[in-house]
């Protein structure tokens, strides 16, 4: 769902900028709260392996493919802060790098697939979290109905862009019906994903999911007829355990990203996403203008003069990986060490 340059107007493009801005001026702040020395590097994974993921388009319909968001799973696995900022370093990476999404389409991009995916996947998460048994399988369950719905949401959220800021005249029901019937489908297969990576991680080190945080059942025990909580048994201090078990989620992690990247790309549906067909099939293309990075060397997830097609795409893509990862894991590295500088003088103080 990138929307390209040419979409939208240039007063609208700006005010969703704007919003844009002041979201990740905001997610920056509350990322601080969620960030801690176990989610800042496995954020900069996150935003890594959504981007791969990206690359994976799969069919939905005749002639119509789409691809993972994201907003839903980075939420539920780093916090909704953290989420939205992990999206906006992925567009910023696909957008300069790759010529994917418009340059000044990126204040759409970011408030569509960043804010309103995450905003409405993790409400919806944390609202059926509430209600639904205390296990790890609601997490998993909630985790797949918060992505199924974040999609549609989206694609309501561009169509209203549209409506205020679209440059060509197409009848808005029929924009609104098209997207959200196509991006229902998608969201099945965002839902499918998110699942399977949110069940993956909590199988394996359920502590490192911020959505399963706090959801412990404590054990009860029958006391002269009264349920009264049993005393928590005091943790075994394994601290080079748990490093080595976090450096191996993080290299796995990071190995499954660069062979979805680098390999498994090259088997994607090469039929236009959601967006991409609708826009085509109602004419909202027709102003559509050449991306500013479109000399890009990777342009178009492709290396620039290597004429094999699985070469070019899989070296692409790995170089995707390895930027955003990079990228990612600086910012959050720095929000991350933002947090502790704010903490320590009241830490020194109170000492």
């Amino acid at each position: 769902m990138h929307v390209p340059d040419g979409f939208i107007d240039a007063p609208t493009s700006a005010a969703a900028g704007a919003v844009a801005a002041a979201a990740v001026a905001v997610s920056l702040r509350g990322a601080r709260r969620e960030l801690d020395e176990r989610t800042a590097p496995l954020a900069g994974l996150v935003a890594a392996f959504i981007f791969a993921v990206q690359m994976l388009n799969f069919p939905v319909a005749a002639g119509t493919s789409g691809h993972l968001l994201g907003g839903a799973l980075a939420a539920i696995l780093v916090g909704p802060y953290t989420g939205v900022l992990c999206v906006s370093v992925v567009l910023l990476m696909q957008g300069i790098l790759f010529a994917d999404g418009g340059l000044t389409a990126l204040g759409v991009n970011i408030t569509v697939m960043g804010c309103v995916t995450t905003v409405v996947a993790y409400t919806v998460f944390r609202g059926l979290v509430k209600v639904l048994p205390r296990t790890r399988r609601s997490v998993t369950a909630a985790s797949f109905v918060a992505a199924v719905l974040s999609v549609p949401a989206a694609a309501l959220a561009f169509t209203l862009i549209y409506w205020i800021g679209g440059t060509t005249d197409v009848a808005i029901g029929k924009v609104a019906t098209a997207m959200v019937g196509v991006h229902v489908l998608i969201g099945i297969g965002e839902a499918a994903i998110t699942a399977l990576t949110v069940g993956a991680v909590i199988a394996v080190r359920p502590d490192l999911v911020y959505g399963a945080r706090g959801l412990q059942q404590k054990l009860k025990l029958r006391v002269n007829g009264e349920l009264v909580d049993v005393p928590a048994a005091p943790a075994a201090p394994a601290p080079v355990a748990a490093r080595s078990s976090h450096r191996t989620v993080w290299l796995a992690g990071l190995a499954t990203s660069l062979a979805l990247a680098g390999v498994v790309s090259f088997y994607a549906s090469a039929n236009p996403d959601g967006l991409e067909k609708v826009a085509a099939d109602k004419g909202i293309d027709a102003k559509a203008e050449d991306h500013a990075a479109a000399d890009s060397p990777l342009a178009d997830y492709g290396v620039k003069d290597i004429d094999n097609a699985r070469l070019s795409g899989g070296l692409a893509g790995v170089i995707g990986v390895g930027v955003t990862v990079v990228a990612g894991s600086t910012v959050f590295w720095a929000v991350r060490r933002r947090r502790t500088q704010d903490v320590s003088p009241v830490s020194t103080t109170v000492a």
